[in-house]
């Protein structure tokens, strides 16, 4: 379930590059390890800090060093030799029995019944009753079991309560008043697709997702019982009209119908190193609803979970060699939109924003997935050289 789908789907104003033909995982395309920061010419040093300042919110700063491929210490090679050996197939065996066992739920809570479908979208999410119940309540379960498996064994969870004698809260405490229902959309930072494991496992929230996870082995059956809204990512046709009507209006119905589920979108658009927050994308905002906005950060001391200017399959080995991985959460109270902010999804989602920013101590960038791309593209040319 990849962010980025969202970006050009629920957006059509999304930055376009004409030059960059690498997709977002473009740092999968060449393995071989870096030059060694000793052997680095002067002016790849001097290009590497240039690209850095330009490219902030996906720098890595670990002990794995750059798209991590850094030179390790040898305290760190010992480490990670270890758990390559012992904690990696115990925990990857450990996963797939999770997965195995969620999908098993799942396909006999689904037995004799007929999807939800419309314009393409095929969920079990609007199912009622027992069934219903035990997909959520199993996959909140399973979900944070995993997360404990790969070394979340302690998340930390801290909930902002408006202050009532703030005057500045005025006249969103008297929107407030007015609102009926719940939030239709949780709205988080994108740091890592850990963050889409956390998500189940508090709220098992809906999500975007590229219309091809949908025909995935196991994965295709529990998107649709989350309730995924599909879309085409490269798509050249109306797809973008139809995905963000289907999206906006299931944000609506989550906030008028408890029984319906939640939406969960990340409106960077793509992941980030978590020190950052990019612009915000509009399409969790054109349903005019409150939002509930959720900021994570993951702390860490050797390696970091943040999915940012490195390898899915590096990516994964690491974390899974990682003995002891944390996660902060930071709930901020339900953002109630104003009648300017209803009238101007962008003036909306630039205020959550800024709001986000400023209780995460999170720095504003300007940048986006265009230059995400352009970065990973600039890391191969001056690293992976022959």
């Amino acid at each position: 379930m990849e962010s980025e789908s969202e970006l050009k789907d629920l957006n059509s104003t999304a930055p376009k590059s004409n030059t960059i033909v690498a997709d977002d995982d473009v740092s999968n395309r060449d393995d071989r390890p870096l030059l060694k920061s000793e052997s680095t010419s002067p002016a790849s040093a001097e290009n590497l800090q240039d690209l850095e300042k330009k490219y902030a919110a996906y720098v890595r700063r670990d002990v794995y060093g750059i798209m991590g491929r850094g030179e390790l210490p040898t305290k760190e090679k010992v480490l990670l030799a270890f758990a390559l050996v012992t904690l990696l197939p115990l925990r990857v065996v450990g996963a797939m029995i999770i997965l195995l066992l969620y999908y098993l739920i799942c396909r006999i809570c689904t037995l004799f019944s007929v999807p939800n479908r419309e314009d393409e979208q095929e969920d079990y999410a609007h199912m009622g009753g027992w069934r219903r119940a035990v997909i959520v309540q199993c996959g909140k379960a399973l979900s944070r079991l995993l997360l404990f498996l790969l070394g979340f064994y302690w998340i930390t969870e801290n909930y902002l309560i408006p202050d009532p004698d703030d005057k500045g809260n005025t006249e969103v405490n008297k929107s407030q008043s007015e609102e009926v229902g719940r939030p239709g959309v949780i709205i988080s930072n994108h740091v890592s697709y850990l963050d889409i494991l956390y998500q189940m496992s508090s709220s098992f929230p809906s999500f975007v997702a590229k219309r091809s996870v949908a025909k995935l082995p196991l994965v295709g059956l529990i998107s649709k019982c989350l309730g995924c809204v599909y879309v085409q990512r490269e798509a050249k046709s109306p797809d973008f009209k139809g995905v963000s009507a289907v999206v906006t209006e299931r944000i609506r119905e989550a906030h008028q119908n408890k029984s319906a589920p939640i939406m969960m979108l990340f409106p960077e658009g793509t992941t980030t190193n978590g020190d950052y927050l990019l612009p915000f994308k509009t399409g969790a905002f054109l349903a005019n609803v409150p939002v509930l906005p959720v900021i994570l950060r993951y702390h860490y001391q050797r390696f970091s979970p943040a999915w940012d200017s490195i390898s899915g399959v590096r990516h994964v080995i690491f974390l899974f060699c990682q003995f002891v991985n944390y996660m902060e959460v930071t709930r901020l109270p339900v953002y109630y939109p104003s009648q300017q902010e209803k009238d101007d999804p962008k003036l909306f989602a630039n205020n959550v924003r800024r709001v986000m920013a400023s209780e995460g101590n999170l720095v504003l960038s300007d940048i986006g997935l265009a230059e995400k791309r352009e970065y990973h593209a600039a890391l191969n040319g001056l690293f992976c050289q022959c």
